[in-house]
């Protein structure tokens, strides 16, 4: 029996024009009233999913910043900032890459030096609270993720740069152009498999969808771990199962109205 459901967002949840699917808010009524909890697992900042749901997010969990901060009905149950000089060293290593612009992703906001158009373009997408600093010395916030973004490929171009934290931190391919780094013991599953021993629930119990390397984690804590039919093909390979829509097709709506809401 289904009692907990988590979605990636981006690439997803959301379609490539970043839109929700229209029949979001009756399918999340319905959940409601089975007493399945429905929650948002991301990349993006907590402030950002709280913005996009709504209302809704007072019923709502958020598995923010890709695992390192846990939000359940307004109340943070679990979060995991990076050591001051982790921080540090990972900054200068990245400032040591052309074409790499660097977020320092706080509590209380997220933090940027460049403020071009491009990068706030994708800035704007993901972090609701930010703020521009003329240095990152100003910031005074506990950092929960360093967010690289690299519009040439993170995966080929910046990925192998930080390969070397691995062990250390948590070093995730977030998307396309996205690299996010963490502290080890910061990723989604992880923070799935905390939210599930608070909450009595099971991975048997627990259905998560996602579409990228960023939810590799999150795949292996659900009996129910479903690859977007547009995923990358490492989701696919561990994934129980694989959505018959895309991200562009309602993919995680139509799969909850046939798997969960359909059944008796």
């Amino acid at each position: 029996m289904i009692k907990l459901i988590a979605t990636d967002m981006d690439g997803t949840f959301l379609n490539d024009e970043n839109q929700f699917p229209r029949e979001f808010p009756a399918v999340f009524e319905q959940l409601k009233e089975k007493g399945i909890i429905f929650g948002a697992a991301s990349g993006r900042q907590y402030y950002n999913l709280a913005e996009r749901f709504g209302p809704l997010a007072d019923d709502m969990l958020f598995i923010a910043e890709n695992g390192s901060i846990v939000v359940y009905k307004d109340k943070e149950i679990f979060s995991n900032p990076m050591r001051p000089e982790a921080v540090k060293e990972v900054v200068e290593v990245a400032r040591g890459i052309e074409g790499l612009h660097i977020v320092l992703c706080g509590k209380k906001a997220a933090y940027y030096e460049n403020n071009s158009p491009e990068v706030l373009k994708e800035i704007d997408k993901y972090y609701t609270s930010r703020k521009h600093v003329t240095h990152f010395s100003e910031v005074e916030d506990d950092i929960l993720k360093i967010s690289l973004l690299d519009f040439q490929g993170a995966e080929t171009h910046s990925y192998p740069s930080f390969k070397k934290f691995q062990g250390d931190l948590q070093v995730t391919v977030g998307g396309y152009v996205w690299l996010d780094i963490m502290n080890e013991g910061s990723n989604k599953g992880i923070a799935m498999q905390r939210i599930q021993e608070r909450l009595g629930i099971s991975p048997n119990d627990t259905m998560v969808f996602g579409d990228y390397l960023n939810d590799l984690e999150l795949m292996e804590k659900a009996y129910y771990s479903y690859a977007m039919a547009n995923a990358h093909d490492k989701i696919k390979e561990v994934s129980r199962f694989v959505t018959k829509w895309d991200n562009n097709e309602s993919g995680v709506i139509e799969t909850i109205k046939e798997a969960v809401l359909a059944s008796k």
